[in-house]
């Protein structure tokens, strides 16, 4: 579809983005920026309100959204929320256009990636699985890390529209290597976090300038991108989800068959995946995964809220 606003633009494909979540929302929002003509679905309607605000047009139904797009973005919870929105009739696979590209960017098993680039193949949609890590402030930036499973091809002609989406963007391999590579990051995540909540709790009962530490810390070897994401969280007890404890609870629980069926050991992984569902047991699964911090503070005799 052309850029009837300027001319002098290169041709732009037609994107329909489906799923405005508290990723999806700032990511669309980016590609409008962009210059690219964005047509999103999602069910609520105050994120349907806040696309067509930013220069997006609303659609009323999936169906409506991918009829005329060229690709079709969709951002979702979990494979079960994928497969709705992929299959049956009212579904992505039924209403899209024969040549049209999918790029699921949803955090799902990559089996079910697999087998959604099997039934796309079968319409005559390609398929890429892009899941991203960055979280929220990622996503906000546009500086998301972006791993990709599929073919060489659909990746090159994807690549301008990850673009303005992510900084780091790799092809990873066949369909579902996107997938599992994020499986991989959200194990990493969540055991670093996990070491930060430990060590914040060990500072502060030592009667340490947590600030000065945290500064300290991130400096040295110590330093990462979760603790400079998480540290003013880490400091002031604010879990407003960037990523919820149910969303990364979904995600241990795929990397961790995924790792089992390979027969992988996961050793420390396992130990902070029943931590993290542990959390979730308490009622904390709405926040941050940074409230990992909250665990430990339990386990340290901290008074009980409330």
């Amino acid at each position: 579809m052309s850029n009837l606003a300027d001319p002098s633009l290169p041709t732009r494909p037609a994107i329909a983005w489906i799923g405005l979540g508290i990723m999806g929302s700032p990511m669309a929002e980016n590609l409008i920026k962009a210059g690219y003509t964005v047509t999103g679905y999602t069910l609520e309607a105050d994120k349907l309100d806040r696309l067509a605000k930013a220069g997006g047009s609303a659609a009323g139904s999936i169906a409506e959204a991918v009829a005329d797009a060229d690709v079709v973005i969709t951002m979702v919870p979990a494979s079960p929320q994928v497969e709705a929105i992929a299959y049956g009739p009212d579904g992505i696979l039924e209403n899209a256009q024969r040549g049209a590209l999918l790029i699921d960017m949803s955090s799902i098993t990559p089996q079910t990636s697999i087998d959604l680039a099997r039934a796309a193949g079968e319409k005559g949609i390609r398929v890429l699985d892009a899941p991203v890590s960055g979280g929220e402030a990622g996503a906000i930036e546009a500086v998301l890390s972006i791993m990709v499973g599929g073919e060489q091809a659909d990746f090159d002609a994807a690549r301008p529209i990850l673009e303005a989406l992510g900084k780091t963007i790799v092809r990873c391999g066949p369909h579902g290597s996107g997938q599992t590579v994020k499986a991989a990051n959200q194990l990493i995540v969540a055991v670093n976090i996990q070491a930060c909540a430990e060590a914040v709790v060990f500072l502060e009962k030592s009667g340490v300038d947590l600030g000065a530490a945290l500064d300290v810390l991130g400096g040295g070897l110590a330093g990462s991108t979760v603790l400079a994401r998480k540290k003013d969280n880490f400091k002031t007890r604010d879990f407003t989800p960037g990523f919820r404890i149910d969303l990364h609870h979904k995600d241990m629980g795929i990397v961790t068959d995924a790792a089992r069926t390979v027969g992988a050991a996961l050793p420390v992984g396992s130990v902070v995946a029943q931590l993290v569902a542990s959390l979730r047991a308490q009622g904390d699964g709405g926040l941050d995964h940074s409230a990992l911090l909250r665990g430990v503070e339990r386990l340290s005799g901290y008074p009980t809220e409330g």
